[in-house]
C-alpha cells in the first residue's frame, strides 16, 4: 500500500470557457469536479496505474463530503482514511481558456485546524505508516497545522523503514528537507525559493546538500531533472502539449513514486514520471491522465545523463 498525505484536500472545480477575459460575464462551457488536493490526485493516478493506495489528511463540512463521496464513487479504488474536521474543506477553481490553453487557478486557504484534530491525525499516522510501501506527503499546510509537520511526518516515516517523498513548498519544505525525506520534488520556483539560485542543476545539487537523498525538480515544459545517489538525468517530452497543467506536477509524484516501489532504475522512473505529467495536460481535471497519450509518450521521452555520484 502506498500512503499519500494531504493535510489541504479540495474539492477542485474546473471550468472551462471560450475565452477568458478581464472584467467580463462567461458563459461556462464544461465543468468538472473532483476531490483533490495534490496528495489526493497522486493516489487517482496511482490507483489508475493498478497500485492500492490509501489517502489521509483531513476532510470536514459539505465539502469534505463531497470528497469523500467522489474517492468512494471513483473509477479507481482508493481508500479514505480522511480524519474529520469541523471546519468545511476548501474549493479551488480552475478557468480553462480554450482559445490559449491557458488556465486561472483560485485556491482557497482551507479550514482551521484545532490542536486535537491536529493531535488525531498524528495518531492517524503513526498507525498507517508501518503498513505503507512508501509514504508521499503533498500540498500546503491549512491554517493551524505547525510549520514544520512535515519535517515531524518525515521523520516518523523515516524510523518506520518507510521511503517518503516531499513535494511542497516554503518554508514547510524548507524545514521538511533537513528531516532528509528520500525524494523531494520542486518545482522551478519552489526550488529558487529554497535554495536562492535560478539555475536548476546548481539549485537541485543545493537542495540535495540541504538534507533530501534525491531531488527531482520539475521544470514544466522542458521536463524533469534529477540529482540522486546514483546520478543525475534530465527527462524532457519531445512537444510542448497545450491544455490544463492543473495536477501535471502531482502525476509526476505518481510516476516516481510508483517506480520507486516497484524498483525500477532511475531513467525509467524518470521517463514514466515526464510522460504521466504531459498526459495529464491532456486531460480534463487534475488527478487524471490521458492513458493513450502516456503509453505513446513512454518510447518518446528523451533522457540523457550520467551514472555518477551528485
Amino acid at each position: 500500500m502506498i500512503l499519500t498525505v494531504t493535510l489541504n484536500t479540495a474539492l477542485d472545480i474546473t471550468y472551462r470557457v471560450r475565452s477568458l477575459r478581464p472584467h467580463a460575464s462567461h458563459r461556462v462551457s464544461e465543468v468538472a469536479e473532483r476531490p483533490g488536493g495534490k496528495g489526493v490526485n497522486v493516489a487517482r493516478v496511482l490507483a489508475a496505474l493498478g497500485h492500492e493506495v490509501t489517502v489521509t489528511g483531513f476532510a470536514g463540512g459539505p465539502t469534505g463530503e463531497v470528497l469523500r463521496a467522489g474517492l468512494a464513487d471513483g473509477p479507481w479504488t482508493v481508500a479514505d482514511a480522511l480524519v474529520p474536521v469541523s471546519g468545511a474543506t476548501r474549493r479551488t477553481i480552475a478557468v480553462v481558456d480554450d482559445l490559449t490553453g491557458d488556465t486561472t487557478q483560485l485556491n482557497e486557504p482551507g479550514p482551521q485546524i484545532a490542536p486535537a484534530e491536529w493531535g488525531a491525525f498524528l495518531d492517524r499516522y503513526e498507525e498507517l505508516v508501518p503498513e505503507a510501501s512508501a509514504v508521499a506527503l503533498c500540498g500546503s499546510l491549512p491554517p493551524g497545522v505547525p510549520v514544520g509537520a512535515y519535517a515531524n511526518l518525515v521523520r516518523t516515516a523515516r524510523a518506520a523503514g518507510v521511503p517518503v517523498l516531499l513535494d511542497t513548498s516554503g518554508e514547510p519544505l524548507r524545514r521538511g528537507v533537513a528531516a532528509r525525506p528520500d525524494i523531494i520534488k520542486p518545482n522551478a520556483d519552489e526550488l529558487a525559493e529554497l535554495t536562492g539560485s535560478h539555475e536548476p542543476l546548481r539549485a537541485t545539487q543545493d537542495a540535495r546538500r540541504r538534507g533530501a537523498h534525491a531531488v527531482v525538480a520539475s521544470l514544466g515544459a522542458d521536463g524533469l531533472l534529477a540529482v540522486t545517489p546514483e546520478g543525475r538525468w534530465r527527462a524532457a517530452p519531445p512537444a510542448r502539449l497545450h491544455g490544463n497543467p492543473t495536477g501535471a506536477g502531482d502525476s509526476a509524484v505518481a510516476g516516481l513514486l510508483s517506480g520507486l516501489v516497484e524498483n525500477l532504475p532511475w531513467p525509467t522512473r524518470l521517463i514514466r514520471a515526464a510522460a504521466l505529467a504531459t498526459a495529464t495536460v491532456r486531460a480534463p481535471a487534475a488527478g487524471e491522465f490521458d492513458r493513450a497519450v502516456y503509453e505513446e509518450l513512454l518510447d518518446r521521452v528523451a533522457v540523457s545523463g550520467e551514472f555518477s555520484a551528485a
